[in-house]
């Protein structure tokens, strides 16, 4: 996944000059209320981007109290002409969090005040086929740490539809349950998610075996005395979540799927509907707090789901 349209990558400028040391307080403040680090650092290099890409190659503007809404209108124009709806849109949040808390914070007007963000169409996320997911397990088959590692990786992700962050930092500690975020035995797994909220959710046996056999390879790793789960092959050290995305990207390519960690969270939003599931467990099993998200991902195949009911409920035959 990526947000440019078909234009080759390139750097992006966040040399802010005299713009900077608001956005360090910026990034202060943000620290400062709890925000997870990955939005601590969305937020601050979407102003400095914008800081260093426009302001400063525009004349008379010397500093935040000579922005106008001009300067953001012809940004989220230029992102939009670059990038896609969706992350232009994430770019404009951004700076709306900023120059909220910059009027605050020291009396200057706002010049986001009444600008809307970009539209974003609709676009749901396509849930697998049947015969995908028992693909990806295929492309793991084998004995080997890296072949049980991934094969656990997309097991759980299947069972659970979690996140990516809150998958990467899953503990592990074999004697010691009280620094371990997994109990096998009853088939569950405490998660951080956002806003560093805990909540339990439930996998498969089938998961629960894939797990099983990781933990046995990984009891022989060298690093296997780190509290994090998944460590990486030729016994390095812990994994970060870009190295499970590359995992899950990777799998996909071997047989021709095109997967993405969220991908498995659409998924299970479906089947859970699709199955009987009710909308209030599953939002406590994805740590929803609002009905939007349920709309949003039971969106993915909301159309199939109803061809099913139809057949269930019209079905005049009996």
């Amino acid at each position: 996944m990526t947000a440019l349209k078909s234009r080759s990558w390139q750097p992006k400028l966040l040399d802010a000059g005299c713009f900077q040391a608001e956005i360090s307080s910026f990034r202060l403040h943000l620290a400062a209320e709890g925000k997870a680090a990955r939005t601590v650092r969305t937020y601050t290099e979407a102003v400095q981007w914008f800081a260093a890409a426009h302001l400063r190659r525009e004349p008379g503007r010397a500093g935040w109290e000579d922005v106008r809404r001009q300067d953001v209108q012809g940004w989220v124009a230029w992102l939009l002409g670059r990038y896609s709806a969706a992350y232009a849109s994430n770019q404009f949040r951004a700076l709306q969090q900023f120059f909220k808390w910059l009027a605050a914070e020291d009396e200057i007007p706002d010049p986001m005040a009444g600008l809307r963000a970009p539209h974003v169409p609709d676009r749901p996320v396509p849930v697998f086929a049947d015969g995908d997911l028992p693909r990806l397990e295929r492309a793991c088959t084998g004995r080997s740490f890296q072949q049980r590692r991934d094969a656990a990786v997309i097991a759980v992700f299947a069972a659970t539809g979690i996140r990516l962050s809150e998958l990467a930092g899953i503990r592990y500690a074999l004697d010691d349950p009280q620094r371990s975020d997994m109990d096998p035995w009853h088939r569950e797994i405490t998660v951080r998610g956002k806003g560093g909220k805990t909540r339990t959710v439930k996998i498969s046996y089938d998961a629960a075996r894939s797990l099983d056999r990781y933990l046995r390879v990984r009891a022989r790793h060298a690093q296997a005395y780190r509290p994090q789960l998944w460590l990486g092959t030729g016994n390095r050290g812990p994994m970060t979540a870009s190295g499970i995305y590359q995992i899950i990207t990777r799998r996909g390519r071997q047989c021709g799927i095109n997967v993405f960690p969220h991908r498995f969270r659409h998924h299970f939003s479906h089947t859970w509907l699709d199955r009987g599931g009710t909308e209030g467990d599953l939002m406590e099993l994805n740590g929803w707090t609002s009905p939007q998200m349920l709309r949003r991902y039971g969106a993915s195949a909301r159309s199939a789901r109803a061809r099913r009911s139809y057949d269930r409920i019209m079905d005049n035959t009996t």
